[in-house]
């Protein structure tokens, strides 16, 4: 009789981590599925090692799926990248799932991992870091700075309402820009006692504000078109492009590309692909409202602004109203259109366009 017998196999380690502000959680699963082990890091440089040293006991490590990559996680992305490991970006799990098999940190982790495992998650985290993480950086303070911005013009606007009669009429009339030059060269003097110049004093310090809120989003401004201009010459180079929408546009994708498959899951990503939506005999597709807003909202206003002056996209806007077509409805169709286009440029960044007049 002849005996034969069969090499182990090795193993194969997929590690789940759920990430959070002081600790990560890690499961690490074999190539079957089986859970090796949970351990618990502290989010420094020592504690991904101590994860890294961890996870090579039980095996080779074929891939990281992790939560939040783009938050508490990047630190941990950013040490792995450069140790060479396959990373995966991992949603959390969906509602139904965590009513079903309930909530805590190592189950999440391993939900992670096997999300990784059954090929559900693929996604590639960002990188965190270049061009376009600093685009990103700015575009956020931008963003707080014109909110803030918008709020003291309000308030300097409801407070007038409000003011002694003489004041109030005296500069009811004048627009945003006039009553923030008036107001804010105001003098009350160091103890304003009275209803009119304490009045007086608010509105110049919401004058003010304004004042340096505008000078702080114009120096963002110049930075981001700097780093625009250094990040995508070749978006810039699109008529109806500005560096504020080429900026979302970036960020939405990331400083790699080829984080994109195809051309239909940029579509996907800006939240312009329509779902399908078909039942029986019904076939249909519905609107598409996840993806990234603000990358939307740039490709909304490149729709927006070519309608009024592109004569290709006018006349494709009289094809489609001739079809019955509503206005939102050729919107969400040049939006997708769109996408295509700037999907070209951002996957060709040698192939520089110039300008369209």
């Amino acid at each position: 009789m002849t005996e034969s017998t069969v090499a182990p196999l090795e193993q194969i380690v997929t590690v789940g981590v759920d990430t959070h502000d002081d600790i990560h959680v890690a499961v690490a699963l074999d190539q079957l599925g089986r859970n090796l082990g949970t351990t618990t890091i502290p989010t420094t440089p020592q504690g991904y090692r101590q994860l890294e040293t961890w996870a090579r006991r039980f095996g080779r490590i074929e891939a990281f799926g992790i939560e939040g990559t783009g938050s508490w996680g990047a630190g941990l992305v950013r040490q792995l990248r450069e140790h060479g490991h396959r990373l995966v970006e991992v949603n959390r799990p969906d509602r139904g799932t965590r009513h079903r098999q309930g909530k805590n940190d190592p189950l999440d982790a391993e939900a992670a991992a096997r999300a990784v495992l059954a090929g559900t998650a693929t996604a590639q985290p960002k990188a965190g870091e270049g061009d376009v993480e600093m685009i990103r950086s700015l575009q956020v303070v931008r963003r707080s700075a014109q909110k803030a911005r918008s709020q003291a013009a309000n308030q300097l606007r409801a407070l007038l309402v409000t003011a002694p009669a003489e004041l109030r009429e005296q500069l009811r009339a004048h627009t945003l820009a006039e009553l923030v030059r008036i107001a804010s060269r105001w003098r009350t003097g160091a103890t304003p006692d009275t209803h009119l110049l304490v009045t007086k004093h608010a509105l110049r310090s919401l004058a003010r504000r304004h004042q340096q809120l505008t000078e702080e989003i114009h120096d963002l401004d110049a930075q981001l078109s700097r780093l625009v201009q250094q990040a995508a010459p070749q978006l810039l180079a699109v008529k109806g492009l500005g560096p504020l929408t080429c900026a979302a546009l970036l960020v939405a994708v990331g400083d790699q590309p080829e984080r994109m498959r195809s051309e239909s899951a940029f579509a996907h990503l800006c939240g312009v692909a329509p779902l399908p939506a078909s039942s029986g005999k019904t076939r249909r597709h519905r609107l598409n409202r996840g993806g990234d807003r603000q990358a939307n909202y740039a490709l909304y206003i490149l729709a927006v602004t070519r309608m009024a002056w592109d004569p290709r996209t006018r006349a494709y806007v009289a094809k489609r109203q001739a079809e019955g077509k509503t206005t939102k409805e050729i919107i969400r169709c040049l939006k997708r259109h769109i996408a295509r286009e700037v999907y070209r440029l951002l996957s060709t960044p040698a192939a520089a366009l110039p300008r369209t007049t």
